[in-house]
C-alpha cells in the first residue's frame, strides 16, 4: 500500500477470523511481534502486522513521521484491507498509536492491547513533564554508532530480544530516529477524564524502566478499572522477552473480549 510517498508493508494471514493488529515500538519493526503474529494465527483470528513509516521494509519514508500521519497511515492501513473493528495491540510508540486511534476514531476497534506504552491522556507532573521535555535532547548527545546499542540494552532484558532490537534500530539514521521520538511524545495530551471507551488490556514488563512507564501503568489500570499484568522477567519490549506469557495474556484477553461481546 502506497500512502504518501511511502510503500507501507504489511503481512495478512487472511481468513475470517477477529482481525489482530500489531503496531511495533519506535525504531522496531513488524520482527518483535512475530511469535504473537503466529500464535494469534493459530488461535483462529486474522492476525495482520506492519512496518510503520521510515521503519523495516517501509523504507524510505516518504514524508516526515509525525503522530499525525501515524494516525492516518493506520487507519489507511485498515480501510485497505477492509478490517472490521479489529483489536489493536501495540508496543511502545505502537500503544501510544493505538491509543490515539481509538480516541479519535472510538468505533473503529472493537478492543486494545497496550504493551509497554506511556498513558496518552495521564496527568503530568512537573518532573514528567520535565523528563519529557529532556528526552530528547539527551538522546542526541548519544553518538550515532552507539544510539542502536544504548536504546537496545535499555529496551530488552533478554539477549535475543537485544539482537533484535539492535538490528532494527540500526535500519534508521540517528535524525531519523529522533524525529520518530518526537512523533512519540506528540501523542501525550493529558486529559485526566477520558476513558478508554472499548475492552482494555495493559502488559508491563517487570523490569521495564523506560520513561515512567513502571509507576504510570498500575496509575492507569486503576484509573480504567483494569487489572495490569506484569510480566516477570522482562523489559520494556516484554513480548520478545517472554513471548509464551505474553501470548497468554493477550489469547486470554481476547476470549473474554469475544465471549462478552461476541465476534460481529
Amino acid at each position: 500500500m502506497v500512502l504518501d510517498g511511502c510503500a507501507l508493508r504489511y503481512a495478512d494471514s487472511g481468513g475470517d477470523g477477529v482481525p489482530v493488529v500489531f503496531s511495533h515500538g519506535a525504531g522496531a519493526d513488524h520482527v518483535m511481534f512475530e511469535a504473537q503474529y503466529e500464535y494469534v494465527r493459530a488461535q483462529g483470528h486474522r492476525a495482520v502486522m506492519w512496518d510503520m513509516r521510515g521503519h523495516g521494509s517501509s523504507r524510505p519514508a516518504g514524508a516526515l513521521f509525525t503522530a499525525e500521519r501515524a494516525i492516518a497511515d493506520l487507519r489507511a492501513l485498515i480501510e485497505h484491507l477492509a478490517l472490521d473493528r479489529p483489536v489493536l495491540v501495540g508496543q511502545s510508540l505502537g500503544g501510544n498509536l493505538g491509543q490515539a486511534i481509538v480516541r479519535r476514531h472510538p468505533g473503529l476497534a472493537r478492543a486494545l492491547i497496550v504493551i509497554g506504552a506511556a498513558w496518552n491522556t495521564a496527568p503530568l507532573s512537573w518532573k514528567e513533564r520535565l523528563l519529557v521535555k529532556t528526552a530528547a535532547p539527551g538522546l542526541a548527545m548519544i553518538p550515532a554508532r552507539h544510539l542502536p546499542r544504548v536504546m537496545a540494552e535499555a529496551s530488552a532484558v533478554g539477549q535475543a530480544a537485544r539482537a533484535d532490537a539492535r538490528r532494527a534500530f540500526s535500519q534508521l539514521s540517528k535524525k531519523e530516529f529522533l524525529q520518530v521520538w518526537r512523533a512519540t511524545v506528540g501523542f501525550l495530551t493529558p486529559d485526566p477524564g477520558y476513558r478508554t471507551p472499548v475492552p482494555l488490556c495493559l502488559i508491563r514488563g517487570e523490569r521495564d524502566r523506560t520513561g515512567n512507564i513502571a509507576a504510570a501503568m498500575p496509575a492507569w489500570a486503576q484509573a480504567e478499572g483494569v487489572k495490569e499484568a506484569v510480566i516477570p522477567g522482562a523489559g520494556h519490549i516484554a513480548n520478545q522477552d517472554e513471548p509464551r506469557a505474553v501470548n497468554e495474556v493477550i489469547g486470554a484477553f481476547l476470549r473474554t473480549v469475544l465471549a462478552s461481546r461476541g465476534a460481529s
